[in-house]
């Protein structure tokens, strides 16, 4: 396995529509394997192929973590992910993303959804996930959609943390 180069904002790769996978392949796996390295290397909870420079529409999450704080409890690999219900209901999380260094903001998400995905072998699954893991994968899918959570949030919000992400290039 491998730690990929993560690409953040405004890097144009994360404003494209992401491919679909034809095939769950070999190389599919081995890309989501260093995918997973790569989200714990920089103690994420979810990646998106586009973060690492790759067009296609696969995620990884893992909403667990064991108490001294180590990943790696409840990894899951999500290809082709198509979220094909939400709840009426919504909830208000902070979130933050490898793609938006150091930056978080509240955004409103569907408190659960019922995904539909092909799995590590290329099995088609559905998955219902509430609250954290829920958030997680609306995150997750948006990026395969060319969508940031700044993308969620108000024009001033927003302003303020390109502002910030400006000035800490520059630093």
């Amino acid at each position: 396995m491998a730690i990929l180069k993560l690409y953040t904002y405004p890097d144009k790769v994360l404003s494209q529509k992401c491919e679909a996978v034809s095939a769950v392949t070999d190389d599919i796996r081995k890309l989501m394997d260093d995918m997973l390295e790569t989200m714990y290397a920089d103690k994420g909870v979810g990646l998106a192929a586009p973060q690492v420079g790759i067009t296609k529409r696969i995620i990884v999450v893992d909403d667990k973590v064991s108490e001294d704080g180590t990943p790696g409890l409840n990894p899951r690999f999500l290809v082709n992910p198509e979220i094909i219900k939400k709840s009426e209901d919504m909830i208000w999380f902070n979130e933050g993303c490898l793609s938006v260094p150091g930056q978080c903001a509240e955004v409103e998400r569907h408190r659960a959804v019922t995904v539909r995905y092909l799995d590590y072998y290329g099995k088609e699954q559905i998955l219902d996930a509430e609250e954290y893991l829920a958030v997680i994968i609306q995150h997750e899918t948006d990026h395969l959609d060319g969508i940031l959570y700044i993308d969620r949030i108000s024009r001033l919000k927003r302003n303020m943390i390109i502002k910030k992400l400006k000035k800490q290039s520059e630093e």
